[in-house]
C-alpha cells in the first residue's frame, strides 16, 4: 500500500467479494465527500460474478448459471468478473478537479490504450460502444475488433467510484452466456489469448503510471 499525491494506492492479491467491494467503496466515497478520508485506486480482482449495471437486467444472462447475478449501481449492462481479470476501482473526488465525467472516462480509456501500446497492440474506442476495443495485435489486424476492457462508472456527489475491468488471462468461456456490455456479434478477448504476457503487478504498474499522468489534466 502507497500513498502517491494525496491519493491512497491499494493492491488486493486475493480475490474479493463483490458485495464487499462495493460496500467498502460506498463508505470511502461517503467519507471523502467530508474530507475524512483520501481518494482511493484500488486494484484486485473479485469471485466470479455476473453484474448487471443500471441500464441492463438480468435476461441479459442467456441461460441458466451457477454463476452469481447481481444488479448493482454502476452505469452500462451485463458483464462478467472473475480470476484472471484484474479491476481497478477509481475514487476520485473530482469536486477538486474538472467536472467533466467525459473527460474523465477518456483518462480511464486512454490509459489501458497506452498499457497495450507497451505490448505493440493497437486498441481503440468507439463513441457508440463504451469500453476498449483490440484492433491490431503485433502489427496484424484482427478479422473484427475485440473488447479487452469494460468501464462502469458511478458518481456520487462528484466523487466516482467502479471503474475498470481488463482481462489479463481469465476464461473467455464465461462471457459465452452473455452479450458483453449488451453488445451481441462481438466477443472479448484478454491479452494471453493474443499471445501477450503481462503479470499482474506488471499490468497494476504501468496502468498507475499512466493514469496517474493523464488525472494531472483533470
Amino acid at each position: 500500500m502507497k500513498i502517491r499525491e494525496n491519493i491512497e494506492i491499494k493492491y488486493s492479491t486475493n480475490n474479493v467479494d463483490y458485495i464487499d467491494s462495493l460496500k467498502l467503496m460506498e463508505k470511502r466515497v461517503a467519507k471523502i465527500n467530508l474530507n475524512k478520508d483520501k481518494e482511493l485506486i484500488w486494484f484486485l480482482s473479485h469471485n466470479h460474478i455476473y453484474t448487471v449495471g443500471t441500464s441492463g437486467n438480468n435476461n441479459e444472462v442467456r441461460s441458466k448459471t451457477n454463476i452469481p447475478i447481481l444488479k448493482t449501481n454502476r452505469g452500462g449492462k451485463v458483464t462478467y468478473h472473475g480470476p484472471g481479470q484484474r479491476i481497478v476501482y477509481l475514487l476520485i473526488n473530482l469536486q477538486n478537479r474538472s467536472k467533466d465525467i467525459r473527460k474523465f472516462v477518456s483518462i480511464i480509456e486512454n490509459s489501458t490504450i497506452q498499457v497495450l501500446r507497451d505490448f505493440d497492440m493497437q486498441a481503440k474506442t468507439y463513441p457508440e460502444r463504451v469500453g476498449i476495443w483490440i484492433v491490431k495485435n503485433k502489427n496484424i489486424k484482427l478479422e473484427k475488433e475485440r473488447k479487452i476492457g469494460a468501464i462502469g462508472l458511478r458518481v456520487r456527489k462528484w466523487i466516482t467510484y467502479h471503474g475498470l475491468s481488463f482481462n489479463i488471462n481469465p476464461d473467455l468461456d464465461y462471457y459465452e452466456n452473455i452479450d458483453a456490455c449488451g453488445l451481441p456479434g462481438y466477443s472479448t478477448t484478454s491479452m494471453r489469448s493474443l499471445g501477450n504476457n503481462i503479470t499482474i503487478n506488471e499490468f497494476d504498474n504501468l496502468y498507475l503510471k499512466y493514469f496517474l499522468q493523464g488525472l494531472k489534466n483533470l
